[in-house]
């Protein structure tokens, strides 16, 4: 045996794959006498060290098959040639290169507070030493070995086991001449020193197509032109800016021929062009971040930083949200930390231990979705989590977050019954750690990305969701009024003969109106499990419905808060949302789905160009009842107001069949112009209405000096708006 041999306990570990620190004992190390080459290259039966023109012949480890050493006199760069089984081939060696991450990211990660995690960690193409290659780097503080494993090893865990990182838990290595689209997993040997299901890179930027598993070693290229939307971004983005958002299932908007999902480069034109055409200010995706199983629409991901391949790649993501931005709409993404997949190629369990998530099911496991939840109180999960955010809205663009099941996160107790849960050090139920964990991402989002939005899907009345940080709220821009969704639909689903005394479910929400920065939401929870669809929702014959859905839609757009709707209920599609299937766009050949979308068009471009509909969203300033009482009618009343300068507009609507000639009190003399009414023709409605508009006269009612007599269609929302105001004329049209 050679004066380079190594110890045979450190040899037979190294090729059994349990050896905890192979830097040590592979690649070049300091012996007396020189350097010692050693090198575990399974299936060779000879090897050879190449130190420029130069080529010697390492020498077989008697005992362990594939172990190679060689005596060097220096330290120099080398490569390796390999002969076995009538094979040869030549590679560098991943152990004669040094570490990539540097002091700082070590004690950056050791502290749990590198905002941008997906900068160190993850699979990254770069040049290091002068040699093209691709670098690893995975938290795994528990794990006695970790390994990159895939195609390029045979899936071999012996093959290439990482450096730890000293105390971070972080684990590294550095392997030439792979490249972009190299599929990957981590082989990881746990604290017991039992071998655990592969797993994907937490930090990975791709995966494979479902149901493969596998990460992917994807790079995020190309160049934004966007420049002019991100200059004013923040005030697209702002409490008094028109915000109407069109949430999509990327997956089942549309589909090729034949079924196929279509890409993100289609996605750019076609749902682009689409929802720019019908004047909504943004699109809302729901989750893309890669998920395994297609009937969580995304709600139970894996691949936190990995775009969903199903559509593409990162590049391609990016370039769609470029596009969005082009056209001028704002790209909002549905982000969930609130939970992740017990999928055993993901998260749980992840080094052999609970390190994603709580160990004790009472903190750790989602009774209702069958998942677990994020151990919010540990430095590196908050951290993970927080710069994932910031990952979506620094490298693609994003402009808001729309965070999922906020709710389940805040309280302890969510959906348990007593003696399932652990109250918190005070002993009661809010989750000290997940609204810690809400308040710096937030921080982060806005102080990072100025101009940005996020949004909360919040259901219960916990205060100050989308009050600053500071004044000690959530920190969130805007919050789903859930409870004003609930109520009004509710409302809706009534027959009109019933809904005097349903009367209250309409007018409840403007008592609250202000305490949040609301957004109304009719999202995709709205028409499934059941549900039907927002059309099914509504009473009555066929024209009853349409008529219905038409009132709503007016009623929504004039009420104080932002808007949000799902696809396929901007043409009043039948059917309850399949996410297996495109949207029934055929049913655009009839009339009064054509209406119907031809309404959303014009709500949304009236919506934008007016600013009484939309600067005061979420300002007592810009509503004032007109009529909130006349239940025995079915009547609403009130006035929408932006700047002094701006004209006000008045809506009224009539939720009963029956077509009523109605004195409305007025704030101001004059004419004012019917600027819209559902029941036009256009819109498949009886063209029942104010055509000419309406003219004040002086006769006190509701509390107003003006009145006029007004026609109100059956099931309608009509608006009308000043033709002249203090310092302004009139800026009206109307969809007839």
């Amino acid at each position: 045996m050679g004066a380079a041999a190594l110890e045979p306990e450190a040899a037979r570990a190294i090729a059994e794959g349990r050896h905890g620190d192979p830097f040590a004992i592979l690649g070049p190390q300091k012996v007396p006498g020189g350097w010692r080459v050693a090198a575990f290259v399974p299936g060779a039966e000879r090897l050879f060290v190449i130190t420029g023109r130069k080529e010697a012949e390492a020498e077989a480890d008697p005992g362990v098959p594939g172990l190679f050493t060689h005596l060097m006199p220096r330290k120099a760069a080398y490569a390796l040639r390999a002969q076995g089984h009538g094979a040869e081939w030549r590679f560098d060696d991943p152990f004669r290169f040094g570490p990539v991450l540097g002091e700082m990211d070590e004690y950056l990660l050791g502290e749990g507070t590198h905002r941008r995690l997906w900068q160190v960690l993850g699979a990254h193409c770069i040049t290091h030493e002068g040699v093209d290659g691709v670098h690893f780097a995975v938290w795994a503080p528990n794990a006695q070995r970790v390994s990159v494993v895939g195609d390029f090893n045979l899936w071999d865990g012996r093959r290439h086991p990482m450096r730890r990182r000293g105390p971070t838990g972080v684990w590294e290595i550095f392997l030439p001449g792979l490249a972009e689209g190299t599929v990957y997993k981590y082989e990881i040997r746990g604290p017991g020193g039992a071998l655990l299901p592969l797993k994907a890179d937490p930090v990975g930027f791709g995966s494979e197509h479902p149901p493969a598993t596998a990460s992917v070693v994807r790079q995020i290229g190309g160049t934004f032109g966007d420049q002019d939307w991100m200059a004013g971004r923040a005030q697209r983005n702002s409490r008094e800016a028109p915000i109407s958002i069109y949430e999509v299932h990327l997956g089942s908007w549309r589909r090729a021929p034949g079924g196929r999902m279509l890409s993100y480069p289609e996605f750019a034109e076609q749902l682009v062009d689409y929802v720019a055409d019908m004047g909504f200010t943004h699109i809302e995706c729901l989750p893309v971040s890669e998920y395994p199983f297609d009937g969580s629409w995304g709600y139970q991901p894996v691949g936190l930083f990995a775009p969903t391949i199903r559509h593409g790649t990162p590049s391609e993501f990016r370039a769609f949200v470029d596009a969005a931005h082009r056209r001028g709409l704002g790209v909002i993404l549905d982000w969930v930390p609130g939970h992740f997949p017990s999928d055993a190629h993901g998260l749980a369990q992840f080094d052999g231990t609970a390190l994603y998530e709580h160990a004790d099911p009472r903190e750790g496991f989602h009774q209702d979705w069958n998942t677990l939840i994020y151990n919010y109180g540990r430095s590196e999960v908050k951290n993970y989590l927080v710069s994932n955010a910031l990952y979506w809205l620094e490298e693609y663009h994003v402009d808001g977050l729309r965070v999922d099941a906020v709710a389940s996160m805040l309280y302890r107790d969510y959906s348990r019954k007593p003696g399932e849960w652990i109250p918190n050090r005070d002993g009661g139920r809010e989750n000290y750690e997940a609204i810690a964990m809400l308040q710096a991402m937030n921080v982060t989002a806005y102080g990072e990305c100025p101009g940005v939005m996020t949004v909360a899907e919040e259901s219960t009345a916990f205060p100050g969701v989308s009050r600053p940080v500071d004044w000690g709220g959530l920190g969130f821009g805007f919050k789903w009024n859930m409870g004003w969704m609930n109520d009004v639909l509710s409302y809706m689903a009534h027959d009109p003969i019933h809904r005097k005394y349903h009367h209250s479910q309409m007018t409840f929400g403007l008592v609250y109106a202000w305490s949040e920065n609301f957004i109304l939401p009719i999202s995709h929870d709205e028409v499934v499990h059941g549900k039907g669809s927002m059309l099914g929702k509504m009473p009555g014959d066929g024209e009853q419905k349409f008529a219905n859905l038409r009132a709503f839609y007016g009623f929504m757009w004039s009420h104080p808060g932002k808007k949000l709707l799902f696809m396929g209920q901007d043409f009043a599609q039948g059917a309850e949302w399949n996410h297996n299937q495109s949207l029934d766009w055929h049913q655009l050949d009839l009339p009064q789905h054509r209406g119907v979308q031809a309404l959303v068009r014009d709500l949304n471009h009236l919506y934008r160009a007016t600013p009484a509909l939309h600067v005061n969203d979420c300002r007592p300033e810009g509503f004032d009842w007109i009529e909130a009482d006349d239940a025995e009618a079915g009547v609403f009343a009130y006035l929408r107001k932006g700047g002094a300068a701006d004209p006000m507009v008045a809506v009224a609507l009539n939720m009963t069949p029956v077509e009523r000639r109605y004195r409305l009190g007025l704030p101001a003399e004059g004419r004012w112009t019917e600027m819209l009414n559902t029941d036009a023709a256009c819109y498949g409605g009886g063209n029942r209405g104010n055509l000419g508009g309406i003219s004040t006269e002086p006769v006190s009612h509701q509390g107003h000096a003006q009145s006029a007599i007004v026609t109100l269609p059956p099931l309608s929302a009509v608006w009308f708006m000043q033709e002249e105001a203090p310092g302004a004329g009139s800026a009206t049209g109307r969809g007839r």
